[in-house]
């Protein structure tokens, strides 16, 4: 960037002529006011602002560059229309506008219209024009501290305020980065920021905390979860994890650690350091959405490695083999614990309780324990075989389940706690959201949680000819790949939004696609057609556009008048959302206007002394691993609760040193191509419930396992060489 400093460049610039550098966008709109006249660049304005404005178009974007737009133009429009979207499809975050003082504007607010107006109330500023784009592997807080290491280097010192104060917000940000940051230090750095804004002499200073503030605004969450969970979301901040994959899995599995062992052959001690964090192997290694694989560094050389197919892999081993690992428990303890739902939430807490020494019962108020996972998902994607397998692993920990017992029902929430020292509720989300639409009363319509589980259950169904599936989830796949195996003829899937939006397993809509599955897209159901014997005939569809964006950042479909269509069937499945049944646990329980229970977002206590809750029925993403995560949490809440009820002091747990394996060879770091387990071909796969994924063999496991890039050891063999410092001294 030019500084002015001699000779200046007013006295001797360009071609040692004078130059002006100052206001050079001004300068450069003159020509064309000239040309064109005031008022008609006058005439381009919104609100108080007119003209037109340049940016310096950086970061996340595929079109990066300088553009000109008028002021009005919506963030959106210049993110997707201009810009051209996020790179490698990911989801947008936020963008940093007005330069190193600008502030952060984050997806919710992709429609606000840029002028100085809007942009000032957001908490940005016009600035310099600069506009950097983020996706959904920034950190917000480093972001903070990055422009606050620039605006350090910029300051020129004269004023305490700016000298100072952004130098202590920089220590705090530093501190918090590298997992270090403690309690108050989000309401000193809201207190300094201001300080700063309103004593500094000069713009510099005054607009210097405007990236702290607005991050601080927009994603204080973010904040938290580095300050009380030493965990970084985006996975950037280095100092708080091993290696990216493992601090991205919700469960926070050693995944270097196990596929290091596989690559050498050690398969049950492989699954030993899964089940240390993963009670369910089997089960994650089939129906896992992967957030690990989506930040696995091998994937910035060629592909990510198959870490959820090597899971599998052990998984699978162990239960052809019959290899029934022994769980090392805690001391045992007099404190008992009740767990409603014996679904993946359910699940976790129970283990994690058992190897505390707890003696923990689980209620179910199924025929059959595993929840959602037994009764919502097909046997081609869970086999019950391998879910039998890992859920009888925890019964062999001396875990009770109770079956066909439901609460409200058979048992109160209040006896429990008259009966247990605490209770942790996991019951899922079984009730369906209704649609909403004339005709949803007709015979024929039948909610996708529902037809699952009866089929899963053993019952039958009449299969229709031609069914209409309403969704884009996991339970829309799972319903119309069902039906199609049941003999259905014609299966439509139809979804409001575009094929990129939908919330499903990308791979489950992939197998969809190729089974012959109809999917229609931008449609909307407007009402569900009956005969006269009140059974379904057909459905009446709205087609959709997208228009401005929603508050998740996605673009939200409108209706085109008159432009609707009919499709005949004689079965609508609708699949729009589920929610908890929070009315069968009685008084006494907060919920939201969603019908979720309230939780605190740390210990997952609810309104109810001594009740915990988690998974689905919280509001949380509905994934197998994040409910698992959940039940994981309140265990270790629960264990805290009763510790504290007693009076008891937990000692510290000191855990042996971990025996570190010197790598005979580095990691390979050229292109290897990734191992991709086969599968069932679609003729045969379409017409039974058989399992579509086979498994990996052996070779292919251990040829995958060497692609691991080890982004762990780094961290593992600096605490190897204090381990063995410390080994040494005291010898």
């Amino acid at each position: 960037m030019p500084r002015p400093k001699p000779p200046f460049p007013a006295q001797s610039g360009l071609w040692n002529k004078p130059t002006v550098i100052n206001h050079v966008e001004t300068w450069a709109n003159i020509p064309s006011i000239i040309t064109n006249g005031p008022e008609w660049f006058a005439s381009i304005r919104t609100g108080n602002s007119t003209g037109t404005k340049v940016f310096a178009l950086a970061g996340d974007i595929n079109n990066t560059g300088l553009v000109e737009i008028p002021m009005g133009m919506t963030l959106g429009e210049i993110v997707y229309d201009l810009g051209g979207g996020i790179r490698d499809g990911k989801k947008f975050k936020a963008a940093q506008i007005g330069g190193p003082s600008g502030g952060c504007i984050p997806k919710e607010f992709l429609n606000v219209k840029i002028d100085y107006d809007s942009l000032k109330e957001l908490g940005a500023i016009m600035g310099s024009g600069g506009l950097i784009v983020m996706d959904e592997d920034t950190c917000m807080v480093d972001l903070a501290r990055y422009f606050l290491e620039f605006v350090q280097d910029e300051s020129c010192g004269k004023c305490t305020p700016c000298r100072i104060g952004t130098k202590r917000m920089l220590e705090i940000l530093q501190r918090i980065t590298e997992g270090h940051g403690r309690e108050g230090d989000i309401e000193l750095l809201e207190e300094l920021a201001v300080q700063i804004k309103n004593t500094a002499l000069c713009g510099l200073g005054q607009t210097a905390p405007n990236p702290v503030l607005s991050t601080l605004k927009y994603f204080r969450e973010e904040y938290e979860m580095h300050i009380r969970e030493k965990r970084c979301t985006a996975v950037v901040c280095r100092s708080l994890f091993q290696s990216p994959c493992q601090h991205t899995c919700p469960l926070e599995i050693d995944i270097p650690g196990y596929i290091s062992l596989i690559k050498e052959g050690e398969y049950v001690e492989a699954l030993r350091v899964i089940r240390e964090s993963n009670p369910l192997p089997s089960v994650c290694g089939r129906v896992c959405h992967r957030p690990c694989e989506a930040k696995c560094r091998r994937g910035q050389l060629d592909e990510p490695a198959a870490i959820d197919d090597l899971k599998r892999f052990v998984a699978d081993y162990a239960m052809k083999n019959h290899i029934m690992l022994p769980v090392i428990m805690d001391r045992k303890r007099d404190e008992t614990v009740a767990i409603v739902g014996s679904g993946p939430a359910g699940l976790a807490c129970a283990y994690y309780l058992a190897r505390k020494g707890y003696t923990v019962t689980i209620y179910e108020s199924l025929p059959v324990a595993g929840g959602m996972l037994a009764a919502g998902i097909p046997a081609y994607r869970l086999p019950r075989e391998p879910l039998n397998w890992d859920i009888d692993q925890i019964r062999a920990m001396g875990v009770k389940i109770h079956l066909n017992t439901a609460i409200g029902k058979d048992i109160s929430l209040k006896e429990l706690q008259e009966k247990f020292d605490a209770v942790f509720l996991g019951i899922g989300a079984w009730k369906s959201a209704p649609l909403g639409i004339p005709g949803e009363q007709f015979d024929g319509v039948v909610h996708a949680l529902d037809l699952l589980k009866t089929l899963n259950l053993g019952g039958t169904i009449e299969v229709p000819k031609n069914v209409v599936v309403l969704g884009g989830g996991n339970a829309a796949m799972d319903a119309a790949r069902t039906l199609l195996r049941l003999g259905s003829e014609r299966v439509n899937i139809v979804y409001r939004r575009t094929h990129s939006e939908m919330p499903a397993i990308p791979e489950e809509i992939e197998d969809a696609e190729k089974e012959g599955i109809i999917f229609h897209y931008l449609m909307a159901p407007l009402e569900i057609v009956g005969d006269e014997n009140g059974k379904v005939k057909a459905i009446k569809l709205q087609r959709m556009r997208l228009g401005e964006f929603d508050r998740s950042g996605r673009k939200r479909p409108t209706p085109i008048e008159g432009a609707e269509m009919i499709i005949e069937c004689d079965m609508v499945i609708p699949a729009v959302g589920q929610m908890p049944e929070v009315d069968k646990l009685g008084d006494g329980l907060q919920s939201d206007r969603w019908g979720n229970v309230t939780v605190d977002h740390y210990s997952l206590s609810t309104s109810r002394p001594g009740v915990f809750a988690g998974g689905d029925m919280i509001g949380a993403e509905a994934t197998v691993v994040n409910a698992m995560a959940y039940g994981k949490k309140a265990a270790y809440s629960i264990h805290q609760y009763l510790r504290e009820l007693k009076g008891d002091e937990e000692e510290e747990y000191i855990a042996e040193p971990e025996r570190m394996r010197v790598l005979e060879e580095p990691p390979v770091l050229q292109e290897i191509k990734r191992v991709y387990i086969s599968e069932l071909p679609v003729k045969e796969r379409i017409c039974n419930f058989a399992e579509v994924k086979l498994c990996m063999s052996e070779a292919d496991a251990k040829r995958e396992a060497e692609r691991c890039l080890r982004c762990d050891l780094e961290k593992k063999m600096k605490k190897l060489h204090q381990l063995v410092a410390v080994e040494e001294e005291e010898q």
